[in-house]
């Protein structure tokens, strides 16, 4: 077998169990629900609805530009964080294995000269901080929604311990040149810690380089935290559709779920992945299964083509085809193994 083939082997073997798996919440989703309900369901969303789930969608787009700008540091103009991350969303719909990761470091580390690698360890600090905000609130609304005491005194224990993350990640990024000499140390001890915890450590680190500033480092989790706040009230919006009278704390549940749904290796754009995460969180809510998927399609649909008009407008603006794109998300992902084989 040639090394071109043994690679393809490789790729299909990465992407693989992510088709299965949408493939059978796709399976286990439409089994469970009835089509006429969902049918009808699909038919009683009113327009008013898709337009405040547009306007909330493009602008959120705004407001990660600017979150992730702020993580890059002052090399990166908000309007060029903005088509990175929009070019990143659409090519995350499109292509298997989040190679809009890879594709977005590419281009921003070109185009600012920071480098594709010190870009890319930025978008790890960024899914870090979106980690920490899906938890705390699933932590904070959990009680509401189970109704057991003791689940309450959980959840507050261990909300304070990603809080205490947070600052430890700080300090950590203001004390990065001594903790790295520890990392170091460690791994020369064991191979095991050197072979796979030490890169990890690394490529966070790299990232929180960039947070040592104590302004930057809290500007950075304001504007995560005001997106994932229009994403909660865009959430309590459509649970209020299918749930009249809903209470916000509903739609931070949703948003939780969700996004540590879709968290799960999956085909492009989350396929059946996403759907079930919502169709779970507002089944759990009190919603029927049938209503809760037409508007997990509509709303998915309604991500989907947002993405893709901003994302396919910063393409356009940087010239880029489709087969330059596919060199450059190739070339990318050979220069990230040929790192990470070298660590």
């Amino acid at each position: 077998m040639s090394s071109a083939q043994r690679k393809k082997k490789s790729n299909v073997l990465r992407w693989l169990p992510g088709v299965l798996i949408s493939a059978i919440a796709l399976y286990a989703l439409f089994r469970l629900i009835h089509l006429q309900d969902f049918k009808r369901a699909f038919a009683t969303a009113t327009w008013q609805y898709v337009l405040v789930v547009v306007l909330i969608q493009a602008t959120s787009l705004l407001v990660r530009g600017k979150a992730w700008q702020t993580i890059l540091g002052h090399g990166v103009t908000w309007k060029q964080a903005f088509f990175g991350i929009s070019e990143g969303y659409f090519l995350n719909n499109i292509f298997p294995l989040r190679a809009g990761e890879i594709a977005r470091s590419v281009f921003i580390g070109k185009s600012s000269g920071l480098g594709m690698f010190h870009v890319l360890s930025t978008i790890v600090i960024e899914r870090v901080f979106d980690v920490a905000y899906a938890v705390l609130l699933v932590l904070i609304t959990l009680p509401m929604v189970v109704g057991v005491s003791w689940v309450k005194t959980v959840a507050t224990t261990v909300s304070i311990l990603v809080a205490a993350a947070l600052v430890i990640l700080f300090l950590i990024a203001r004390f990065r040149v001594q903790v790295s000499a520890w990392i170091e140390k460690l791994g020369s001890h064991w191979k095991w810690v050197s072979k796979y915890v030490v890169p990890q450590l690394e490529k966070l680190m790299n990232g929180l380089s960039a947070l040592t500033n104590p302004v930057q480092f809290l500007l950075s989790l304001f504007w995560i935290g005001l997106s994932w706040a229009m994403w909660v009230g865009m959430y309590w919006f459509l649970v209020q559709q299918i749930l009249p009278g809903a209470l916000l704390w509903k739609g931070a549940f949703l948003g939780g779920v969700l996004s540590l749904g879709v968290a799960i290796p999956s085909a492009p754009a989350a396929l059946g992945v996403y759907e079930a995460s919502m169709v779970a969180a507002l089944v759990i809510l009190g919603g029927t299964e049938s209503v809760a998927l037409a508007y997990a399609v509509l709303q998915h649909g309604i991500q989907f083509i947002i993405s893709a008009i901003f994302g396919l407008w910063g393409l356009v603006r940087e010239g880029q085809s489709l087969s330059s794109l596919m060199q450059n998300i190739q070339r990318g992902e050979a220069d990230k193994e040929s790192a990470e084989e070298s660590n």
